[in-house]
């Protein structure tokens, strides 16, 4: 009996599948991420990969179109590709973030500790719900929002605090090297 299986249709073109599937959902993935980050070069570039690869599947699903078990190889690719496409893109943390955060004390502290910390700190004085507040602005690269957040949940536990992705960015304070939270704390100590 397993000398008329057929491995290729029943086994290997199911592997394939999902696999190239994998591949090309991911590749799809973070060609959408980069278009909305405006990577306007990459972005074409990663879909002619993501064509080619799709195209190349879909021919050989149609070719074995009597095999249910590749059709769910090409469903579950999808799925796992649109995944690791997220994790990768999460990993690769690409683009600029403003950081708001709205306090209503400890404004003067954040805004210090942001700014040892090398970040470029804007802020306003403005009317809550229930009282005066400080609204602080801050844009960091993505890679840095942890770091960021950080200084402000060890500044103020209480504050209100909103992450929104930027196109672009022109001008501005980035400075090359950041300071870790420690070092920002002792130099403020060491004033």
């Amino acid at each position: 009996m397993m000398e008329n299986f057929d491995w290729f249709t029943w086994v290997l073109l199911p592997l394939i599948v999902f696999a190239t599937r994998i591949l090309d959902v991911t590749l799809g993935t973070m060609r959408i991420i980069f278009l909305s980050r405006g990577r306007k070069y990459l972005a074409p570039l990663l879909g002619f990969v993501e064509v080619l690869i799709w195209i190349t599947v879909v021919s050989q699903i149609v070719g074995g179109a009597h095999n249910i078990i590749a059709y769910i190889a090409y469903a579950s690719g999808f799925a796992v590709g649109n995944h690791i496409g997220m994790v990768i893109e999460d990993k690769l943390a690409i683009g600029t973030l403003v950081v708001r955060i709205i306090l209503s004390q400890h404004g003067k502290n954040l805004i210090d500790n942001l700014h040892d910390a090398g970040y470029g700190v804007t802020y306003v004085d403005g009317h809550g719900a229930t009282g005066p507040v400080i609204l602080v602005y801050t844009v960091v690269m993505r890679k840095e929002l942890e770091q960021v957040i950080g200084i402000i949940e060890n500044t103020s536990q209480k504050s209100f605090f909103t992450v929104e992705e930027l196109r672009s960015v022109q001008q501005g304070i980035f400075p090359a090297r950041r300071v870790s939270p420690h070092e920002a704390l002792f130099r403020r100590k060491a004033r």
